[in-house]
């Protein structure tokens, strides 16, 4: 018998990972017995010594509306510089106000999070931009403000066009804290979430985005988040995504491979967010390790192995999913009615919902247009590297002109396939009359009693029980091509989970992630092949919808009336 790889270890890790990381009705995956709120983490990272370049706020005077982000050409590129930066982080990654209730008073922020424990940190990575020095900076949101971290040695001759790349990393520790072994899922998934804010805050400038291959120690790197010196005893950040920003016309090859210089002249040292730590939960750190990206090899044209997505997709490489290899074409799609407001208000208003009005319901045709917003060939799934391997399960609670049941929503034909061979033969999956073709809904089961049902496989939450749609993101799960590929499917549901924020928002409702949920009950449910372990589909983020009750003891207050810089 030949010995096991590190690449099979690796899945193996994954798997066991996965499977002790699920609640179930008979207990929760292991986490903290006690919480000490007083305690928690700082939630902002600052690195002490790094020269700061406030930005300016201007997204209080962008009228470009909803609708016109999701129109190619509509939206006149911004030029790259100092201002549109500065919208490019205030529509993705600053502060979106201030909540006070009581003694206690705590910042929300534009992109989602779990718990608001944010463990999802972005940086800029730039040459050529004008009025920011070349180099690598880290955001800091309550400053609005980028610190640079380290600098690039000017480029030999006339000056380049401005490039400009983000990265995405995560400080594990933040969702540790509160919800211990779990918490690699859920940074993973706030990682899909920022990926999909700052998709759309880059439509709001005119501009795309494109993947960047690179291995994960690349990353680290570049970052300098492999420099132990400056770090100390402060929490790690994981590299997590790497993209490219880019400004006018599509280019024919949209994925870029990494090719930028290495910094120098590093400053700045990181603080440490929980000094006095009350549990450690080793496992996080150790998947973290095996679903790493290792060395990209050197680009070939036409090959997938080139085209990578950075930390976390290494599952495109081996599937054969980017854009250059296997991806489907992106097919032409019907128009698809949009709201007019502003877009600018609208990424900065979404908020996660505490508790929904359970009378509420919704007509048939807001619905359509909220799952064919899910289309992977629509904004924000164009920045997405691979075909679609999330689908969507849909609970319709309280929705007119379509009877209350389980549905679903495959987001690819093969995933079509996948489901109608995985789920009980004795389930037509038939389709739904009246759904839009770009849209293909099918029925798994009518059932006009869901709310005491999804009430329970959420975790007990009303959240569960009280909205008019629920979702269950399942992903095409066993086997996995590699455990890189574990990143990439909570990312791609938190891409998903943003795409149903903001669509909720647009509708004149309101969405809310939800982490907790039973694993293996809604398999059950649905049908799934036992042991669940091995089931070709695992539900990795479920997702709610409904008109929200808003707690009018809770006071708003402005994010940046601290700031003197506009």
């Amino acid at each position: 018998m030949s010995e096991l790889t590190q690449a099979d270890r690796d899945l193996t890790t994954v798997q066991v990972y996965h499977e002790r990381s699920k609640h179930r009705l008979t207990g929760y995956a292991a986490g903290p017995d006690t919480l000490d709120w007083d305690a928690q983490p700082d939630p902002f990272r600052r690195y002490a010594g790094a020269p700061l370049t406030p930005l300016p706020l201007k997204a209080d005077g962008l009228a470009t509306p909803w609708a016109d982000l999701f129109e190619p050409g509509r939206v006149a590129p911004h030029p790259m510089n100092l201002e549109a930066i500065g919208l490019l982080f205030e529509l993705s990654f600053a502060l979106s106000a201030w909540k006070q209730y009581g003694p206690d008073r705590w910042a929300m922020r534009v992109n989602p999070s779990s718990g608001n424990l944010h463990p999802t940190e972005a940086w800029l990575v730039c040459q050529g931009v004008s009025q920011i020095n070349d180099g690598v900076h880290h955001y800091a949101p309550r400053e609005h403000a980028l610190e640079q971290r380290a600098s690039f040695a000017p480029p030999p001759g006339v000056a380049a066009a401005p490039r400009a790349l983000v990265a995405l990393t995560s400080i594990q520790w933040r969702e540790a804290w509160k919800y211990g072994e779990r918490a690699f899922r859920y940074c993973q998934l706030d990682v899909g979430h920022a990926i999909g804010a700052l998709r759309y805050a880059a439509a709001v400038l005119g501009w795309r985005m494109a993947p960047v291959a690179c291995s994960t120690a690349q990353l680290a790197a570049l970052l300098g988040l492999n420099r132990e010196a400056d770090f100390g005893a402060a929490e790690r950040e994981e590299p997590d995504a790497l993209f490219e920003l880019l400004p006018g016309k599509p280019a024919a090859t949209p994925d870029k491979p990494f090719d930028w210089p290495a910094p120098g002249q590093w400053q700045g040292l990181a603080n440490r967010l929980d000094r006095h730590p009350m549990y450690r939960w080793p496992v996080v750190d150790t998947v973290a390790v095996a679903t790493r990206v290792p060395a990209v090899p050197p680009e070939v044209p036409g090959s997938p192995d080139a085209r990578a997505f950075c930390a976390g997709q290494g599952g495109a490489r081996a599937a054969g999913g980017g854009h250059g290899a296997e991806r489907s074409a992106a097919p032409t799609l019907p128009d698809l009615p949009r709201s007019t407001q502003s877009a600018a208000t609208l990424i900065r208003q979404r908020r996660s919902a505490q508790h929904f009005d359970a009378r509420a319901r919704m007509p048939v045709a807001p619905l359509w247009r909220l799952l064919r917003a899910l289309h992977p060939a629509r904004l924000p799934f164009d920045a997405w590297p691979t075909d679609a391997r999330v689908h969507v399960l849909l609970f319709a609670h309280r929705v007119d002109g379509l009877a209350p049941g389980a549905y679903l929503l495959p987001r690819r034909v093969a995933g079509a396939d996948l489901l109608r061979r995985t789920l009980p033969a004795a389930l037509e999956l038939l389709p739904v009359p009246d759904a839009p073709a770009d849209a293909p809904l099918l029925l798994l089961s009518e059932n006009p009693a869901l709310a005491g049902t999804l009430r329970t496989l959420n975790c007990h939450q009303a959240l569960g029980s009280d909205a008019i749609l629920g979702f269950a993101l399942l992903a095409e799960f066993n086997p996995l091509p590699d455990a890189a590929a574990y990143r990439q499917r909570f990312q791609e549901a938190g891409l998903i989970g943003q795409a149903l924020y903001l669509e909720a928002e647009a509708l004149g409702l309101r969405g809310t992630g939800i982490g907790c949920f039973f694993d293996d009950a809604l398999h059950q449910l649905i049908g799934l092949p036992q042991p669940a372990a091995s089931a070709p589909l695992q539900s990795v983020y479920h997702f709610t919808i409904g008109a929200p009750l808003l707690d009018a003891r809770m006071a708003t207050e402005p994010p940046y009336a601290h700031l003197s810089h506009s």
